[in-house]
């Protein structure tokens, strides 16, 4: 009955910090001597169980990006930001290593629209017991108009988005080179955060591993559109060579 469905446990959840909309609610990654479960460290990135697993039938774990509450991937460093998913990389494979999984999700949300709760910096790794998510997940989700290439890495803004309007799509070889995935990654979050043609503050990060390729899908994150909510009908602006040029001219030389 359930083989599509995660279940999720609402008793867990209503215990759950929440600080992007209620400012004044204390932030659990802020106080670093009283976290527990921890998998790893590197530096200032935690790795660590979720206390709070919603989700019923998986590992559910976090990484904390950052010691600073007010960070924000779009403007790291470049020696951080490659560490940072370098180590992030480094864990997802490990899970997907692991026979108890069929299969490993890693995802960042950030603001009000992204369905995160906690505002400090963070990504998360989960396992899935039960699910496959590949399944709901086809090559062709991540054609688009290219913008930029290098070092085997491809960029580009989605022609056939999974929700609709304007997704960013990044792709590598498995085993290629992360930090320059990364580098376009920031870019691409930068321009959503900073230079957008629509205000903007949340967005998410969506990471798939398919057969020999990683893809990291870019969302900004609106309210979303009716149509796609009720007919899973997504929409694709006529404007995308726009955008192209735009990020080309702000961000390519």
């Amino acid at each position: 009955m359930h083989e599509n469905h995660l279940i999720f446990n609402s008793s867990i959840a209503v215990q759950k910090p929440e600080n992007i909309l209620s400012k004044n609610t204390y932030c659990p990654f802020c106080e670093k001597d009283a976290l527990t479960g921890v998998l790893a460290e590197k530096g200032e990135i935690i790795w660590l169980k979720n206390k709070y697993p919603v989700l019923e039938d998986t590992f559910q774990t976090v990484l904390i990006e950052t010691a600073d509450c007010e960070a924000d991937l779009s403007e790291y460093s470049r020696p951080h930001l490659h560490t940072l998913f370098q180590f992030a990389f480094e864990k997802w494979r490990e899970l997907e290593q692991d026979p108890r999984f069929k299969s490993v999700i890693f995802f960042k949300n950030h603001g009000p629209l992204s369905g995160g709760t906690i505002k400090h910096p963070h990504m998360q790794i989960v396992g899935l017991e039960k699910i496959d998510y590949r399944q709901k997940i086809k090559v062709e989700d991540f054609q688009g108009v290219s913008m930029d290439e290098r070092k085997g890495v491809s960029w580009n803004v989605s022609s056939t988005p999974r929700i609709g309007f304007y997704e960013w799509n990044v792709k590598m070889q498995f085993g290629g080179d992360v930090s320059q995935l990364a580098d376009f990654v920031q870019k691409t979050v930068y321009y959503i955060m900073h230079q957008y043609q629509f205000k903007c503050s949340s967005y998410n990060l969506f990471f798939y591993h398919l057969e020999s390729n990683i893809y990291v899908k870019i969302m900004p994150r609106f309210v979303t559109s009716p149509i796609f909510v009720g007919y899973s009908i997504p929409q694709v602006p006529n404007s995308l060579n726009e955008v192209v040029r735009d990020i080309q001219e702000k961000h390519c030389h």
